[in-house]
């Protein structure tokens, strides 16, 4: 064939024959050559681009919206031209042209070096002085060889002949899908399943290296001699970070609608081609008919004819899932090539990976295991259970929990007014700066309780010492010393941060009832009474309003020497001995301290007072080795972590984008925690307010991508099925019903733990006997809504922390034990000691451990890390809260928890549910 012949010739579309360019119908199946044709067939990359296939047509369209929609791109004449036999570059034999099309000529021949066949393909003179064509060449090169993948040919170099650019890739000795669907029809249901998973196995491939294919089509898909596919033709890949907004590139017949619209390419435009070369693979014909690009566009917007209705042997599940390909909407669309794998009759690429050695990409883990829906009765079990669990376990966990045993009588609200006016009565009352409150447990109270009292009622209404509220004021605004002193999220005032350094500063401690138990106010710094040497006449001192605070009756208080020294400046001091009203057996002292006739301290001081300044801290030997266990265990994570997570970022196996949304998350989490809970300054020291939490919440949450980074490609490399519900949903499938069921399961799990730690504490009392200690709660619940939601939102991140290290840590002892339960017994073992160590009653510990370690190891094996967390986080809110029955003042407290827990749970029950009825049956294929 002559040079103008070969410029003078197109290939149809329908079956690949050679016809004239000035043709209007196919000679040889009758197709008429409208401009959609045309677009479709001449403006190409060459064909076979790695193709065995002499037929296969031309593959590559480009098209920028200001040129000319039906222009043919003719093919230069001034190809290589090399004759069978030819040498190339002294390494390539050529043994003959396999196809040409718009962007070159490609030759089968021999690697002389290595002994192998390749695919070479050659740039047209013309174009390889062109710039533009001559970068998208190199691009195509770089893009393509980014990928390698059984399913995909491989790109091998790129070289320069004689001023002529060529590409080689991997021969594949076969014929491309276009020409076998022509020549057969359609492929038997068995062999197009497999044919289909291979292509989202190698598309997937792509998009796991950051490449969009673009033209995915038949003609760019090679059956090789195995009956193996593989993805070719590259021509017109991008990174799918590029903008291509505006550029219309590939196929028409094949792009995806917003390609057609122009508003670029995108996974899901993948997707879409890749669901029309399947709905062909499975029926033999195109999803849509159209003769221009009018109508193509028109009838991307209508759903496709259903598989079911072309072919009556194709399964309802590939009809499904072919059809989602094709939603018009790519929000609707599968999220990845790996999601429509997994969800084809018998699809599991991830034990496919595994099984080749290979580590699974996170894409790839999202899109495996099941998505189907739980049964309503079994999802109304778990809901049903979980609040049955939390009907019993509330009432239980009152009875031995403190707000139960101490009479909360009076609000903050209440007891913070009571402390202005004790103010007031010593003539403290200055308008304060800035104020704050709270309440504080004192553990120091209930040792010296259970050591002297053997009763098994000894905790019944006790008033003083295990529940204090705090109150204080300030000239200048209260600004925290140590940022973490008071939550993990930081900012937040306690009752000795900051310090009481400020003159006219006032801090006072009540007990529930709101009777004074201390008071300390900071004395001027100058002493502006002196008027001599000998200076003023100190005004005797009036110690029964304070009395009077105390409920105490001062007549019945015998004076002493006073041996507690007061923190602030006193000129004068004094001492009382006597016992409380409510424990008349127990002496108790009271020491104060008064400067210039006023009092500036004041505090009842019982055989439970812990001299903190004088006494050295000490702890036992089993308490040293427990908190050893744990330092150990956290810094060699630490540690271990940024090894791993260095290596991995190294290698490229780290989930950054799974990483980032992450510590986002918990950034974002930790921001509103401290913008809601913590104590803000009307002053320039907000600024460095702001500054110590930004620090605080970049470091945990870049640890938090530090150690996820370290860890995930640990477990998707190990027990990828550990975290196939949390990969999808942080990659926003909130939808997913095994999400819904993970998050149940959770829920469900943390309301067994709740009832069953509750009902093991009870034993003792139920036998007669006292319990050790009683269970205690975060005292910031009993502040207001902002502190509880802040512990809320700061628990958040805790329990990913907590849910990865455990899930971690299994797997890693299971790796080296080899085996589940003795890694199982391990990993229980090293907690429970730890644990166990530090209690003070070992027998009841023991039980509490048992319920906690028991469910934790069966949620962790069982359903995995999303489960694992949901329980941590349930678990953390039902115990940080007073929860009650009873129509108590910090009742809400306890609700919101209770209403955290159960939007948690409707949630899970909802999601699992898939969409279906809560009262219907659900279909066996559901």
């Amino acid at each position: 064939m002559s040079t103008s012949d070969r410029e003078a010739r197109i290939l149809c579309p329908a079956c690949s024959a050679a016809i004239a360019a000035d043709s209007r119908f196919c000679p040889s199946c009758g197709e008429p050559l409208s401009s959609l044709s045309q677009m479709a067939t001449g403006l190409a990359s060459p064909s076979g681009a790695g193709s065995g296939s002499r037929s296969r047509p031309p593959s590559g369209y480009s098209h920028s919206p200001s040129a000319p929609i039906g222009r043919l791109a003719a093919f230069s004449g001034d190809a290589a031209g090399f004759a069978p036999g030819a040498i190339v570059a002294d390494r390539y034999r050529v043994i003959g042209l396999l196809g040409r099309g718009g962007m070159g000529e490609v030759y089968r021949a021999d690697d002389l070096k290595l002994g192998q066949p390749v695919a070479l393909k050659f740039l047209p003179r013309g174009l390889s002085d062109d710039p533009v064509r001559l970068e998208r060449f190199y691009a195509e090169v770089r893009i393509a060889r980014q990928v390698s993948h059984p399913n995909v040919c491989r790109v091998y170099d790129v070289g320069e002949i004689g001023g002529q650019q060529y590409l080689s890739m991997e021969y594949v000795d076969g014929e491309d899908l276009a020409s076998l669907l022509k020549r057969i029809g359609r492929l038997p249901h068995d062999k197009a399943l497999e044919i289909s998973r291979q292509l989202c196995a190698g598309v997937a491939a792509a998009h796991d290296k950051g490449v969009l294919h673009r033209d995915l089509k038949p003609a760019n898909v090679m059956i090789d001699g195995r009956g193996r596919a593989r993805v070719t033709d590259f021509g017109l890949a991008v990174a799918a970070h590029e903008n291509t907004e505006g550029e219309l590139s590939g196929t028409p017949a094949y792009m995806a609608p917003e390609q057609l619209s122009g508003r670029g390419a995108s996974v899901q435009s993948d997707v879409y081609s890749l669901g029309l070369v399947l709905y062909e693979l499975f029926t033999g014909r195109r999803a849509f008919s159209a003769s221009t690009l009018a109508e193509l566009r028109e009838a991307r917007s209508l759903p496709p004819i259903a598989l079911t209705e072309v072919t009556r042997d194709v399964d309802p599940a590939v009809d499904r899932v072919i059809l989602r390909c094709l939603e018009p909407d790519p929000r609707n669309r599968p999220s990845s090539a790996l999601q429509i794998s997994a969800a084809l009759p018998g699809g599991d690429p991830l034990a496919a990976a595994l099984a080749a050695g290979e580590t699974p990409s996170p894409e790839m883990v999202a899109a495996s295991g099941e998505s189907r829906a739980l049964r309503p009765a079994v999802a109304w079990t778990l809901l049903a259970g979980s609040l049955l669990a939390l009907i019993v376990g509330i009432p239980l966990e009152e009875k031995i929990r403190i707000d139960g045993l101490v009479l909360l009588e009076k609000p903050p609200e209440v007891l913070a007014d009571r402390s202005r006016e004790i103010l007031k009565s010593i003539g403290a009352d200055a308008a304060p700066a800035d104020s704050a409150h709270g309440f504080i447990q004192d553990v120091g109270f209930e040792r010296f309780l259970a050591k002297t009292d053997p009763s098994s009622r000894r905790w019944d209404r006790i008033v003083t010492g295990p529940v204090t509220f705090w109150y204080r004021q300030s000239p200048r605004p209260l600004g925290v010393w140590h940022f973490l002193g008071g939550a993990f999220y930081g900012g937040v005032v306690t009752s000795s941060d900051p310090p009481s350094d400020v003159p006219g500063m006032a801090s006072i401690r009540l007990n529930p009832r709101g009777e004074l138990t201390h008071l300390r106010v900071v004395p001027p710094q100058a002493d502006e009474t002196q008027t001599g040497a000998a200076g003023a006449r100190p005004r005797p001192v009036n110690w029964t309003p304070l009395f009077s605070a105390a409920g105490l009756d001062q007549s019945k208080w015998s004076a002493a020497s006073s041996v507690w020294i007061p923190r602030v400046y006193a000129d004068e001091r004094a001492a009382w001995t006597g016992a409380l009203p409510q424990r008349p057996a127990v002496p108790v002292r009271i020491e104060a301290g008064a400067w210039r006739g006023r009092p500036v301290e004041f505090e009842v001081v019982g055989p439970w007072t812990h001299a903190a300044r004088t006494a050295p801290t000490t702890s036992s030997l089993a308490n040293t080795i427990a908190q050893g266990i744990f330092v150990v265990l956290f810094f060699g994570l630490l540690i271990f972590g940024g090894l791993l997570a260095r290596r991995n970022l190294r290698v490229g196996r780290g989930d950054r984008r799974g990483a980032l949304r992450l510590s986002v998350f918990t950034f974002v989490s930790l921001f509103v925690a401290w913008l809601i809970g913590a104590h803000h300054l009307a002053s320039l020291a907000e600024f460095a307010l702001f500054l110590g939490f930004a620090s605080w919440a970049l470091f945990v949450a870049g640890g938090l991508w530090a150690l996820y980074i370290a860890l995930e490609p640990f477990v998707r490399r190990r027990s990828p099925q550990a975290i196939v519900t949390w990969t999808r949903l942080l990659g926003g499938d909130f939808r997913d019903p095994m999400v819904g069921r993970d998050v149940l399961v959770g829920c469900a799990a943390a309301a067994v733990m709740f009832v069953l730690q509750a009902a093991v504490t009870n034993v003792p009392g139920w036998l007669g006997h006292p319990v050790p200690a009683p269970d205690h709660f975060d005292s910031r619940t009993l502040v207001g809504f902002g502190a509880s939601a802040a512990l809320i939102l700061s628990n958040v991140s805790i329990s990913v922390f907590l849910g990865f290290a455990f899930v971690f840590m299994l797997f890693a002892l299971r790796m080296v034990l080899r085996s589940t339960l003795a890694a199982a017994a391990v990993f229980a073992l090293i907690f429970g000691t730890a644990n166990l160590l530090q209690s003070d009653s070992r027998l009841l510990a023991a039980a509490g451990i048992t319920i906690f370690l028991g469910i934790t190891l069966l949620v962790l094996l069982r359903f995995g890390l999303l489960s694992s967390v949901v329980l941590y986080f349930a678990v953390t809110v039902l115990g940080a809260f007073p929860i009650t029955f009873r129509g108590t003042w910090y009742a809400s407290a306890g609700w919101m928890s209770i209403a955290v827990f159960a939007a948690l749970l409707f949630y899970g029950f909802r999601t699992a549910l898939g969409g279906h009825s809560a009262f219907g049956a659900m279909s066996p294929t559901d």
